[in-house]
């Protein structure tokens, strides 16, 4: 019989409280038992406000929480590393937030501590637990419309507030460690290749010195072209096109997929450029938060393979890497 996991939440950011776990709470698998933040009144505050047993006024002493299995990091970028360690370091398993890492070499001492631990980690790309990028893989996989030859993305929101740590370029903010990610994520995912070369374009905010506008081509080895923009100060919108030789797929909220409502991706052959035989796929409502964190508790405690492996995310980190690299250098970038 599986063991129902205990887990702390290593700070109150937003994601955690209104997202994440909620979503937590919802399971069989697992009970979120404790949550830290730096100030004892805010760590007391977000226990109230989610019903958590314990709250701890510093990161340390969740970590040293001998009932603790597993720890939920959503920390600002630039911590992720440090405190993923340090809670494998305190013999717990860890669902980091994306980006793992701010480089791949960085994200390199991860794997070794995690060897060293004989704990998990995983990367927090949650839209791989959601029945909808399950489906579409598995549907390019059976060339439901043809080869598939290119794919369109885009992903944008809008903040120009220059206290949030979105917009702070020395703790790991801008648009591609934000949102780039999970264009770049789900790429892979679906081709199930690495990019071989990639062309990029940055803006960045002339005050807060972070990427606010990118546009990228990535080309896999299979001829694939993927061209993607993310954007952190543009109408908030996603979309993520697939076209193959004999049609193509559009997945309507790619991303942020609601947990109130079914998801849905639309099916088109292209014989009528109007729309009219447009076909469309509904999944049945689900909270993909919940899933990736049940994937991971069975992960753990079955030893089934993880949605998004350690290998996985050190690969997804040298694509961005190699993005910056190309729009520092104007040069298309070999992998």
């Amino acid at each position: 019989m599986s063991k129902i996991l205990n887990w702390g939440i290593l700070s109150s950011a937003k994601i955690a409280r209104k997202q994440v776990v909620p979503a937590l709470q919802q399971s069989k698998l697992l009970k979120v038992t404790a949550i830290a933040s730096r100030s004892a009144d805010k760590a007391q505050a977000a226990a109230d406000e989610l019903g958590i047993d314990n709250a701890y006024a510093s990161y340390e002493q969740l970590l040293a929480d001998p009932d603790i299995d597993v720890i939920y990091n959503p920390l600002p970028n630039h911590l992720h590393v440090p405190l993923t360690i340090a809670a494998l370091q305190a013999g717990k398993h860890v669902l980091c937030e994306k980006p793992l890492a701010l480089t791949a070499d960085e994200a390199e001492q991860i794997i070794a501590a995690s060897n060293l631990s004989g704990k998990l980690v995983e990367e927090a790309f949650m839209v791989r637990s959601n029945p909808q990028w399950q489906w579409l893989r598995q549907q390019i996989r059976n060339k439901s419309i043809g080869e598939l030859r290119a794919i369109q993305g885009a992903f944008s929101y809008f903040n120009n507030d220059v206290n949030n740590i979105r917009n702070q370029p020395d703790i790991g903010g801008g648009g591609i460690y934000d949102i780039g990610c999970y264009l770049i994520n789900t790429s892979r995912f679906i081709t199930s290749e690495e990019p071989c070369r990639i062309a990029a374009v940055l803006d960045n905010d002339p005050l807060m010195k972070t990427d606010r506008l990118a546009s990228a081509i990535m080309v896999f080895p299979s001829g694939v072209q993927m061209t993607w923009l993310c954007s952190t100060q543009l109408v908030p919108y996603q979309r993520v096109s697939f076209l193959g030789t004999s049609g193509r797929m559009e997945v309507q909220i790619p991303f942020n997929a609601p947990n109130d409502r079914e998801n849905l991706v639309l099916i088109d052959d292209g014989t009528d450029l109007s729309g009219a035989k447009l076909q469309r796929q509904t999944f049945p409502v689900s909270d993909q938060y919940l899933l990736q964190a049940e994937n991971f508790c069975t992960a753990i405690n079955q030893g089934t393979l993880q949605h998004n492996p350690l290998e996985d995310s050190i690969a997804n980190m040298r694509v961005i890497d190699a993005v910056f690299k190309a729009a520092q250098t104007g040069q298309w970038v070999d992998l």
